[in-house]
């Protein structure tokens, strides 16, 4: 078993090599929280009881909760890019399927509810019919052609 002062020269290597990785990389509170109990630990290590030794379970204890801190942190940092992955996934399933939904409407009968405001601020809504022509996509948009308009597919009241 090695002695207590090369555990505390070997943690003192670990804790300056951390620093030096953390200087590379961004500000990031994970790796401040996990150089701090480090740190915490050293100082605790220095200022030790010689008399009175710091019993072998504790230290075990110790490195024991260092080794979850770190865990968790990498696990944090991967369920991060997990969910920024999923939702790229479903930003694309979601325009997919505006586009498949406006893409077969073309050559369908629909009734169009346009809203039109007046003057007084009034908006009233003129139902439209007719045969989808074309199908555009103009600004993440989903327009559909009908008796040579464009209007959004938000529009469509029913099809027939």
């Amino acid at each position: 078993m090695t002695s207590i002062s090369e555990q505390l020269a070997v943690m003192k290597t670990n804790t300056a090599l951390a620093e030096a990785k953390r200087a590379k990389t961004t500000n990031n509170n994970d790796v401040t929280d996990s150089n701090m109990f480090l740190k915490l630990m050293l100082k605790q290590m220095e200022y030790q009881d010689p008399t009175e030794p710091t019993d072998n379970s504790q230290w075990l204890a110790q490195m024991a909760q260092y080794s979850s801190l770190e865990a968790m942190n990498n696990l944090n940092t991967k369920f991060g890019s997990v969910a920024d992955q999923l939702s790229k996934m479903n930003d694309t399933i979601a325009t997919n399927a505006s586009i498949t939904q406006t893409l077969s409407l073309i050559g369908k009968d629909v009734v169009l509810n346009v809203p039109q405001t007046d003057e007084e601020g009034i908006t009233t809504y003129k139902q439209i019919q007719g045969t989808v022509s074309e199908a555009s996509f103009e600004g993440g948009d989903s327009l559909i052609k009908v008796d040579g308009r464009n209007y959004p597919i938000g529009y469509v009241k029913a099809i027939k």
